[in-house]
């Protein structure tokens, strides 16, 4: 079964619009030289999706957000809903990035409304997942990766299920000075595959589950080669459309 291959861009907060407008182009301009097979997308900040979605208009680039609100709409100061992101013409949202865990104490419960609202508005959610450091070291990776998955995506219908983007996320790894080897990479994702059949079946066999752990060009074919493997949540690498084709060239 030939799951999809995703490449997905977490921007994060970087560029101004100006800026990831001349990404978005600059990726749309270099796309074909990258297997048609290989899904990207790019999540740029909230302040020029408008404009990214227009650069990339007539290609097949997609585009997500990097979060919504819990609420569909309402006094919620700074928050920004689903319904607009989709309006805007964006097809996915990542939602339970580590770093809106970590830093805005996103939860189990604020996360299941934030998928409500997405699959209310028709986005794709990409879910992230993953165990910091000291949970690593204490061997709890697996624990860990198992109740966000548990506690989220097990409150799913099949029909959503068959809508979501995992992203495997190994915290421990981002910016502390320790790679996560492609075993590694392998060793969890086939885990949180059987997690996923554990209560949705052969349909676990057709979710993509992505890597998010400093993928670059230089790792990304020896990362993408596991079978449990199926594509890049990009932070660094994205920022620059050649490493990001690039790594799409991975497959």
């Amino acid at each position: 079964m030939a799951r999809k291959k995703i490449v997905a861009g977490n921007w994060k907060m970087n560029t101004v619009p100006a800026e990831g407008v001349e990404l978005a182009k600059s990726v749309v301009a270099g796309r074909g030289e990258v297997c048609e097979c290989v899904n990207f997308i790019v999540c740029p900040p909230f302040t020029h999706l408008s404009q990214v979605v227009e650069a990339v208009k007539g290609s097949d680039i997609a585009v997500g957000a990097q979060d919504c609100a819990t609420e569909a709409k309402g006094a919620y100061t700074g928050e920004v809903a689903a319904q607009m992101i989709a309006a805007l013409g964006c097809k996915y949202v990542i939602l339970g990035h580590s770093e809106r865990r970590q830093y805005y104490g996103e939860t189990s419960e604020s996360l299941n409304k934030k998928m409500a609202q997405a699959y209310a508005n028709g986005l794709t959610p990409i879910y992230c997942v993953g165990e910091n450091l000291e949970e690593r070291e204490a061997g709890n990776h697996f624990a860990v990766c198992k109740a966000q998955i548990e506690e989220v995506v097990f409150n799913l219908t099949e029909e959503q299920f068959a809508n979501l983007v995992i992203a495997y996320e190994p915290v421990w790894a981002i910016g502390t000075g320790k790679t996560a080897t492609a075993d590694q990479a392998q060793e969890i994702h086939a885990y949180i595959r059987e997690v996923l059949r554990s209560k949705f079946g052969a349909a676990a066999e057709e979710c993509p589950i992505l890597y998010g752990g400093s993928c670059k060009p230089s790792n990304a074919a020896e990362i993408f080669a596991k079978a449990d493997v199926d594509g890049g949540l990009i932070g660094g690498a994205a920022l620059k459309a050649e490493d990001f084709l690039a790594i799409g060239k991975g497959f």
